[in-house]
């Protein structure tokens, strides 16, 4: 009976060392892994497997310790053994390391997504970095406002074609001596042209003379006479030379009635209609020369007064708006000495430059006004103000521009993802958004720093 006792009790005594035993494991267990567990510190790193009740750092990697409420500790141990593809999308997953059979890189040590170390997040590492950016940047808002401004137009001195003038032979001859031979010459009214010899007009000197000394009486005959040669190119003081010496010259010289610029010497067929844009060189030569036969109503020069003048302006297409008829106009130009002046649009072409897709808009400018005439082809800047608009609005520098698509960087979570929007008016540092993100968006304040080429950027 006292061995029958004694062998009960010790099955008795194992089986309660058992359970003891047991239970502790599991107290143990669930310290170690429950979430719930106030107190309780982990390793960042979800391989090193080291807790702790107290703060301090990791004895094997030396990380500060963080709090295990909110992580997931039985998903990161099944994933501690497991192998991926560095590339998420792919979604391979092995227990043993190599190569991905999708895309053909090296398989890594796998992890879940969860919150640890500044509060980087794991999906957002393995995202690629031509759609999400992950670091700290400074941000900007997007303001909800109305900005005024001013808007720069290019542009450049022109000839006033209303003030150009063809002088042309009015008598068939040959050209005995040219005294201009060069485009681009600067002509004073008096000033010699050209020799010509014309028999039709020594043959009118002739009449005219002979009227003089045969028929002196005769006055309504040699006024008409003398209107004639008038019309024939004949000066005042060459007819009173005629008077005086009674001799006709067979060779005549032609001088310019008015002041100018010599812009060519083509004929009325051949004549080029931008000749008075042509961006010749001064030296270039006229295609008239000595010894050339000419005939009656042939052009042997184009000048163009530069007294009155144009100032063409550019204007790209998303600011022809802004711009009207008798809208002021603030000019400066490239010469140092020359003070800036204010004008007055004149008149908006209706054409559109498809090549450059601007608008010109023109302003007559009077250069005898000027304190410098100015030249030809010389570059202007005009300013034109513009009233403030209301709207949505960011700085240049929180954009990039594709070439055909306007790119910012908005915040998402622990980075940034590339996002396109509607870009409308520019207004000096600010660009007016129509459209892709609100006034709740939070931006990166210099996209530049956020790419490594254009080229990259993927938009979700």
């Amino acid at each position: 009976m006292n061995k029958f006792l004694s062998f009960c009790f010790v099955i008795l005594l194992i089986l309660i060392i058992a359970a003891v035993t047991y239970f502790t494991s599991i107290k143990s267990k669930h310290k170690i892994f429950d979430n719930g567990i106030d107190g309780t510190y982990t390793c960042p790193m979800p391989q090193d497997s080291f807790f702790s009740d107290q703060p301090g750092e990791c004895p094997k990697c030396g990380m500060t310790l963080i709090e295990t409420k909110g992580h997931n500790n039985f998903a990161y141990l099944e994933l501690m053994n497991k192998y991926t593809c560095p590339m998420p999308e792919d979604s391979v997953f092995s227990d043993t390391p190599g190569i991905c059979p999708k895309c053909g890189m090296t398989l890594v040590k796998a992890v879940i997504d969860g919150t640890y170390g500044n509060n980087k997040s794991l999906a957002n590492l393995l995202e690629p970095t031509n759609s999400n950016v992950v670091g700290e940047y400074s941000v900007a808002a997007v303001l909800d406002t109305s900005i005024g401004g001013e808007i720069y137009l290019p542009g450049k001195v022109e000839y006033d074609p209303n003030f150009a003038v063809n002088i042309a032979t009015r008598v068939n001859g040959r050209i005995e001596k040219m005294y201009i031979n060069y485009k681009f010459q600067t002509i004073k009214k008096g000033q010699k042209l050209f020799d010509l010899y014309s028999p039709e007009l020594l043959t009118e000197q002739q009449n005219y003379i002979f009227l003089l000394t045969k028929d002196p009486n005769n006055t309504s005959l040699i006024s008409a006479s003398q209107q004639k040669l008038l019309l024939y190119g004949i000066t005042e003081d060459q007819i009173n030379q005629l008077i005086k010496f009674k001799t006709a010259n067979p060779i005549v010289t032609i001088y310019s009635p008015v002041s100018g610029i010599v812009v060519g010497s083509e004929n009325f067929g051949n004549s080029s209609g931008n000749i008075m844009l042509e961006k010749s060189a001064n030296s270039k030569a006229l295609t008239v020369k000595e010894g050339n036969y000419v005939q009656k109503g042939e052009i042997i020069f184009r000048l163009m007064n530069t007294d009155k003048v144009w100032g063409i302006f550019n204007v790209v297409q998303r600011n022809s708006s802004f711009v009207k008829v008798n809208q002021l106009i603030y000019v400066t130009s490239e010469i140092e000495d020359m003070k800036p002046f204010t004008a007055k649009i004149n008149h908006i072409e209706t054409r559109f430059a498809s090549v450059d897709k601007t608008y010109r808009v023109r302003v007559y400018l009077n250069n005898n006004n000027n304190l410098m005439m100015l030249p030809i082809g010389l570059r202007l800047e005009g300013r034109v103000m513009i009233s403030p608009i209301k709207g949505l609005w960011i700085n240049k520098k929180s954009v990039v521009n594709t070439g055909d698509q306007h790119i910012v960087f908005v915040k998402h979570g622990n980075g940034f993802k590339a996002k396109a929007i509607e870009a409308g008016f520019e207004m000096g540092e600010f660009v007016q958004i129509l459209g892709g993100i609100s006034i709740q968006d939070v931006i990166v304040q210099n996209a530049q720093f956020l790419m490594d080429s254009e080229s990259f950027i993927k938009i979700k």
